[in-house]
Formats: structure tokens, sequence, C-alpha cells
């Protein structure tokens, strides 16, 4: 997988040697492929380059020729990335390869530890820095001299397996010194390669003593690392080198890094006690939390628990009411029959009357006639009482039906409801383990990320399901209402039957929760003349029946009657709006309120709409 080096716009400086570590990693992992065969190998950060193809030395001096550019056209991403890959080939690939006799003789020097025949108490310049000495130069015709460039002897050293990080040639008024210094890392593979770099040259015979022999002429380059003596020297390598840098021995060098690994310790155990102290009041507050949930938990059963209680008292009182109206209708029926009966012994008596006299014969012809309508009409009557009661038989076993069914769904909400507060439980819960594991682990813990994101799927799970649990609801509700519907549409159309019988006959209808408007009048004639007493009556008596109609309006209060196990409703003397009546309108206009209200609770407390009564009778409600 090739790359371009791409846009450096969101790399700074300062973040050069941490993306370098991120590149490495990937070549580590094998994300870019490099090698191309036993010989051959290409730089996956220059794809539109032509040359691809290239032997091990070569891919190394191109990768190390661009990661140590100062040319101000390569990006930093781009020297970042070939940084990675010089390392790349010198600690992973550089064991796979042929390398020249310099190289093996590198390996070779490598191979002995340079640490172990160290003087730890002997004075060494820091940064590591190495002395290159006898560089060839030319004079130029004004006298003044020069030498080869500092990337080409970094270059060579970096192919001996030495890497350093620049070298820099010594400059005077003469021009090039012919001496050099050589950068190495400040950490101890620093240290490593610079003693293995003045090993090397020692065990060619080009190292401090050698240069310094009175042997003859010397050829070739000698080096060193920078020690007291060339630190102190007056020369132009001393000069530089108190410029860049400090004598300091390794012992003391593992001394401060000693001292800084205390405090680093000491940090982290302080980091460890806050985390830990963190972790505890997270687990308190969990507890509390559990704690607070458990009691609502118990507020909630005992919420549902008296929530049946009032539902099978309501079940009850209706069944008992619903008796009430059959056994109301057989007695009207029996009347009726009766009545019959004494119109008929009536008409026989006034039949037997008939030969009495002519006179008293054409009365008997009309009391015939009109008792014939009255018995006609009463049969009509009859007849339709019969219908009604049919209709009330229907109504009554529609209602049981609906009112199981209303039952039902009650009972399957009740379950939802378990359900979603059961789901928002172990979401509570969820969320607070989500904030322990947060605080537990730090970001680069890939044991605490897995479960963070464990945790986090296992979140938007349950908020899935109680979404789905509350979507089924809002159904349910859709459903119930519709139902509803239908059923008030049903009993408008008895009621209608209803309205002509009574019109034709003696069954009365009347409707419960109407509110009585001559209270209001009379208060309003008490303050206006009757003209503007109506019309003000009338404006009151709507707003009221308006907020007769208002469900989440209950003036109502629980109360424990003397002698009585159940709680009974009763009109709240403390409410607002009826106190600020009674105050302003007087005291019929306030009992014609509450009577009404009473009616609506006692008949239809969730609709809140009149209900039609026949005779003394519920018929039903729209």
């Amino acid at each position: 997988m090739d790359i371009s080096s791409g846009d450096d716009s969101d790399i700074s400086e300062s973040e050069m040697e941490e993306y370098e570590e991120k590149s490495y990693e990937k070549l580590k992992n094998g994300n870019y492929r490099i090698k191309v065969s036993d010989e051959k190998y290409n730089c996956p950060f220059c794809p539109k380059k032509k040359k691809q193809d290239y032997l091990y030395k070569d891919l190394l001096q191109h990768a190390s020729g661009v990661g140590k550019s100062s040319s101000d056209k390569r990006s930093v991403r781009e020297k970042a990335n070939h940084l990675a890959l010089m390392k790349y080939l010198e600690k992973d690939i550089f064991g796979n390869v042929g390398s020249s006799s310099s190289s093996n003789a590198a390996a070779a020097a490598k191979e002995e530890d340079p640490l172990s025949g160290c003087d730890h108490d002997e004075k060494i310049v820091w940064p590591w820095t190495g002395v290159v000495v006898n560089i060839p130069t030319q004079k130029l015709p004004d006298g003044r001299s020069v030498g080869g460039s500092g990337s080409k002897l970094r270059d060579e050293l970096i192919r001996r397996g030495f890497n350093p990080i620049r070298v820099h040639p010594l400059w005077n008024f003469r021009g090039h010194s012919g001496t050099a210094v050589v950068e190495f890392r400040k950490d101890w593979p620093g240290l490593h390669n610079a003693l293995s770099f003045e090993k090397a040259y020692e065990a060619d015979h080009h190292g401090r003593k050698d240069w310094f022999a009175n042997n003859g002429v010397k050829e070739g380059l000698y080096a060193w690392v920078a020690r007291a003596d060339d630190y102190k020297s007056s020369t132009i390598i001393g000069e530089h080198l108190r410029k860049i840098g400090d004598l300091k021995t390794i012992s003391e060098l593992m001394e401060e890094e000693a001292r800084k690994q205390d405090r680093l310790v000491t940090n982290l155990n302080n980091i460890i006690d806050s985390k830990n102290k963190h972790i505890q009041e997270m687990e308190q507050k969990c507890s509390e939390t559990s704690k607070s949930l458990e009691v609502l938990m118990e507020e909630k059963d005992n919420l549902s628990l008296a929530y049946n209680e009032e539902i099978k008292k309501i079940q009850v009182s209706a069944r008992d009411h619903f008796q009430r109206i059959f056994s109301d209708h057989e007695k009207l029926k029996s009347q009726l029959e009766s009545h019959k009966k004494d119109l008929e012994l009536r008409g026989v008596e006034l039949e037997k009357r008939e030969a009495l006299n002519e006179s008293e014969r054409k009365k008997l012809a009309e009391e015939l006639e009109e008792n014939a309508v009255q018995n006609s009409a009463l049969h009509l009557a009859a007849l339709e009482q019969k219908k009604a009661d049919e209709n009330v038989m229907k109504l009554a076993e529609d209602q049981k039906r609906q009112k199981e069914e209303l039952h039902n769904r009650i009972i399957q909400l009740e379950k939802q409801l378990d359900q979603k507060q059961t789901l928002e439980l172990e979401i509570e819960q969820l969320r607070g383990s989500l904030n322990v594991i947060r605080h537990m682990g730090d970001d680069d813990d890939i044991e605490v990320l897995k479960k963070v994101e464990a945790s986090l799927k296992e979140l938007r799970e349950k908020e899935g399901e109680l979404e789905d649990l509350e979507a089924l609801n809002q159904t349910l509700i859709v459903r119930e209402r519709k139902s509803n519907d239908e059923l008030q549409d049903a009993r408008k159309e008895l009621i209608n039957g209803l309205k002509e019988i009574s019109s034709r006959s003696q069954i009365g209808v009347k409707r419960m929760g109407e509110l009585d408007s001559k209270p209001f009048l009379e208060a309003m004639k008490r303050r206006y003349n009757e003209e503007l007493a109506e019309e003000r009556a009338s404006e009151i008596c709507s707003l009221w029946e308006e907020y007769l109609k208002d469900p989440d309006w209950h003036p109502f209060k629980r109360i424990k009657l003397e002698g009585e196990e159940e709680y009974q409703e009763v009109i709240d003397d403390e409410d607002e709006k009826l106190r600020d009546l009674k105050d302003q309108m007087g005291n019929e206009v306030f009992k014609s309120v509450t009577s009404a209200i009473k009616e609506i609770n006692e008949y239809n407390p969730s609709g809140r709409s009149k209900i039609y009564f026949s005779g003394n009778n519920l018929l039903t409600a729209y």
C-alpha cells in the first residue's frame, strides 16, 4: 500500500517526532509494502517518483536524505515519514540483507557491548558527540579551503550503522578546517552508537591515540568520542563543543535518570491515589443512586397496588349500577301492564253501561274512542319500551365487553410501563457503570476502551428497546381512543332514540353532570340589569362548563370516614377555583358547580362528559 506525503497543514514541528513513531509502527505492522524482491525495495512515501526499485543502501540513503533535509520544499509530514522509514530499515530490515565489508565491521562492532568496558566516571561531552579529523579539503585560488558536506559524511556513517543525527563541518577564517563534529541522540542508544562509532575507528587504527601518535603521514578519516581533553582544548573543536554541550559522567547521567524515574514513580503513585479516591466517590454515588431507585420502585409498586384496588372498586360499582338499571326497567314494565289491565276493565264496564240510554251511549262511544287512542298509545309505548330494554341490554353487554377490553389494555399498559421503567433503570445503571469505567482507566488502556465500547453498545440497545416500547404504547393508546370514539357514536344513536321515546311516552331522560344556569343568573341579577345579567350569566356558565370538561382539574381529596375502612373522595374546599367562585358568586352557584362535578366524577370521571339518565337510571354517555 503506497501513499503520498499529502498536505502537512495539520502537522507542526513539535508533532514531528510523534508522527514519526506512528509511521514507524505502521511500517512494523506491515501496512506499507517495501520489499519488491530479495534485493529490491521501494519507497512507500514517494509513489509518484519514477524510480521505485532501490537497493537496500540506496533506499536507506534516500530515506536519510529526505528525513534530514533542511530544505523548505520538504513538508514536515514527508520528513517524518522518511525518518520512520530510515529507522525501520536500520532496526528491522538491516539483519535480513547482505552488507559490504564496512557494514560487517560495523555489525561486528555492534555485537560487543561498548558500555561494558567504558569508565562510568570518565567525563564525556553530552549530548554525545563524535570528532572527525583529517577530512580531505581543497584550496581555492583565494587561499580558502573547501571540503565535503556534512550530509555526505552523515550518510556514510548511517550506512555503517552508527545512526548519527547530523554532522557539522567546522569552518574558520581560512575556510573548511578539515574537522567535523558528529551529533548522536541524547539517550542510551545514542551513547551506544557513539561508542560503537569510536571502537570501529579504533579497530581500523584510526582512533584518537593513532591521530596524536607521531608515526608519519596520516591517511583517511580519524574519529573518536569527544571527552574532557577535547572539550577544554583551545582548538576550533573545543570552542564548538563548549557551545553545544557540557561535560558529564555516565554515573551522573544514570543518577539523574534515576532521580527522574523516582519523581515519575512518585507522580504516578499520586495520580493512582487520586484515581482510587475518585473511584470510591463514584462507587458511593452509585450506591446512593441504587438506593434511590429502590425507593422509587417501591413507591411505584404501592401506586400500582392502589390503582388495581381502585379498578376493582369501579368494576364492582358498575356491575351494581347495571343491576339497578335492569330492576328499575322491570318495575316500569310491570307498572305499564297493570295500567293496561285497568283500562281494559274500565272498557268492559263502559260496554255494560252502553245500553242505559242514548246520551250515555254517545258519551260511552266517545270514551271508548279515547280509551282506544290511549290504549294504542300505551301499546306503542310498551313496544318502544321493549325496544329500549333490548337496546339497554345490548348496550350493557357492549359496555361490559368494552370494560373487559379496557381492563386488558390497562394490564398490558401496566406491563409495558414496568418494562419501560426496568429499561430506564438498566440504562441508568449502564450509564453509572460507564462513568466508573471511564474514570478507572487511561485513554491508552485497550481493555478499558473495549469495556467502554461494549457498555456504549449495550446502552444503545437498551435505548432502542425503550423507544420500541414507547412506540407500542402510543399505538395502543390510539387504538383505545378509536374504540372509545366508536362506542360514543353508538351511545349517541341510542340517546337520540330515547329522546324520541320520551317525547311520545312518560319515559324521562336526565343529563347527569349538567350545570344549572339559574343560580348564575340570580347572582348576576344582583349586580346588573336583567339584559346584561343574562349575558354575563351565560358567559360565566359557559366558562365553568369548560372547567368541568377539563380532566386535569380534579378538585377532590381522599378522606377516611369514621367506621369505614376505605377512603372516599369528597370536594376539596381549599381548591383555588372553587374558593374564588364561592367568594365571588355566592353559595348557590358553588353548590351548582360542586353538584355537577360530583355527578361527573361518579359516573364518568375519565371522559368528563355529561351522562343521560332514564328516570332514575343511567342509560349512556356521550
